[in-house]
C-alpha cells in the first residue's frame, strides 16, 4: 500500500482520545449552563465534517440543531440565534476567513463558541470559549462523537453513550484496518476512472456530506476532476436523466437510517450504466466496535475508504493532492 502508515493512523486516533475527559467536561458545562440551539458553522470540508452531527441530533433527540455555512450565517442565514445558543466551529488552520468572521459575529451576540482546530494559538481559538486542539490527530469527527454524544447522553437521548465512548478508543485501529480492506478496490477504481470527463457521486443522510465534500474538496479541488454530487433522494429529481452506459457513477451506502434511499439508487443505476461503483460501509470490519454502534460511524468509515482512492489516484495521475491554482493563491 502506498503512502500508508498504520502506526501513525492509530497514534492519531489516540491523540484525540486522550482528550476525552476535557471534551466531556466541555459537554457537561454546556448542558449545565443550558442551551436552546446547537449550531454547527464552518466552511467547505470542515462544514461537511460537522453536518452528520446535526443529522444525528435530529434523529436521536428533540434537541434543536442547525448547520449553516459561515459565509451564509452572517447574511441572515439563521434567525434562531440567542444568547443561549452554542456554536461549534472547526478549521484545520484556525484562520479560515469566513469561519473566523462568523466567530466574531457570533461573539458579538454573546453566543457560546466551541472551536475544534488543528493548530494551537490560532485566531479561531482566541475568539472561542472552549477549544480542542487535534494537531495531526484524525479523524476530527472523534472529537464530536465524544462531545455531541456526551451532550445527548446528558440530555437522556443516548443511554449507551458510555459504552460507545469506551469503544471509541479502538477507532484509530479500526479505521486503519478499513484502509487495508479497501485498498485493492480503491486502487482499481483510481486506475479505471482517474481520467473520466464527468463523474456523479451520490450519498444520503450522514453520508451525503461525505459524497459532497469528497467530490468537491478532493476530486474537484485537489485533482481537478469534473464531478457532480447529488443526494440519493434528489437523484430521482433530475440527475437520473444523465445516466448512460458510459457515465461514471459512484454510490456511497450508509449503515444509517437512510440506507434504503441508497439501495433505491443502486437498483436504478445498475440498469443504466456499466460504470457504477458502490462503496458500502457494511463491507468493512470494525474491530473493537460493537455492531450496534456502526450506524453512527459511516462518515469516518467511508472517509477512510475514500482516502485510499486519493492516495492511489495521486500516484497514478502524478497530480499531488497539495497542488492548487487558486485556493489561497489569490484574493477572492
Amino acid at each position: 500500500m502506498i503512502n500508508f502508515d498504520e502506526k501513525t493512523i492509530i497514534e492519531n486516533g489516540e491523540l484525540i482520545y486522550r482528550q476525552r475527559d476535557k471534551i466531556e467536561h466541555i459537554a457537561d458545562e454546556i448542558v449545565k449552563t443550558g442551551f436552546d440551539l446547537l449550531l454547527f458553522t464552518s466552511s467547505g470540508g470542515s462544514q461537511a465534517m460537522l453536518d452528520p452531527f446535526t443529522f444525528y441530533i435530529k434523529h436521536m433527540s428533540s434537541l434543536q440543531a442547525e448547520s449553516i455555512l459561515s459565509a451564509e450565517l452572517m447574511l441572515g442565514g439563521c434567525n434562531r440565534i440567542t444568547e443561549k445558543t452554542v456554536a461549534f466551529l472547526t478549521s484545520k488552520s484556525g484562520d479560515t476567513a469566513e469561519t473566523v468572521a462568523a466567530a466574531k459575529w457570533l461573539k458579538e451576540r454573546n453566543v457560546r463558541l466551541v472551536a475544534v482546530v488543528g493548530k494551537a494559538d490560532s485566531v479561531l481559538e482566541s475568539l472561542c470559549d472552549d477549544t480542542v486542539i487535534y494537531g495531526e490527530g484524525r479523524p476530527q469527527e472523534l472529537v464530536f462523537y465524544l462531545l455531541i454524544g456526551r451532550i445527548l447522553y446528558r440530555e437522556g437521548a443516548f443511554e449507551k453513550y458510555p459504552q460507545f465512548a469506551d469503544e471509541l478508543k479502538n477507532l484509530g485501529h479500526a479505521l486503519a484496518k478499513v484502509r487495508i480492506q479497501a485498498d485493492e478496490k480503491c486502487r482499481k477504481y483510481a486506475e479505471d476512472y482517474c481520467k473520466e470527463p464527468y463523474n456523479i457521486w451520490i450519498g444520503s443522510g450522514d453520508l451525503w456530506p461525505t459524497a459532497y465534500s469528497y467530490s468537491m474538496c478532493v476530486l474537484e479541488e485537489s485533482q481537478w476532476i469534473r464531478t457532480k454530487s447529488v443526494s440519493s433522494p434528489e437523484f430521482f429529481h433530475g440527475t437520473l436523466e444523465l445516466l448512460e452506459e458510459d457515465v461514471c457513477t459512484t454510490l456511497l451506502l450508509t449503515e444509517g437510517v437512510t440506507r434504503e434511499l441508497d439501495e433505491r439508487v443502486k437498483k436504478f443505476a445498475e440498469r443504466h450504466t456499466r460504470k457504477l461503483t458502490c462503496f458500502d460501509c457494511r463491507d468493512y470490519e470494525l474491530p473493537g466496535i460493537s455492531n450496534e454502534f456502526r450506524n453512527l460511524l459511516s462518515p469516518v468509515v467511508m472517509a477512510a475508504v475514500l482516502q485510499r482512492i486519493s492516495k492511489n489516484m495521486e500516484e497514478i495521475t502524478g497530480h499531488s493532492l497539495d497542488i492548487r491554482r487558486y485556493y489561497r493563491k489569490e484574493n477572492y
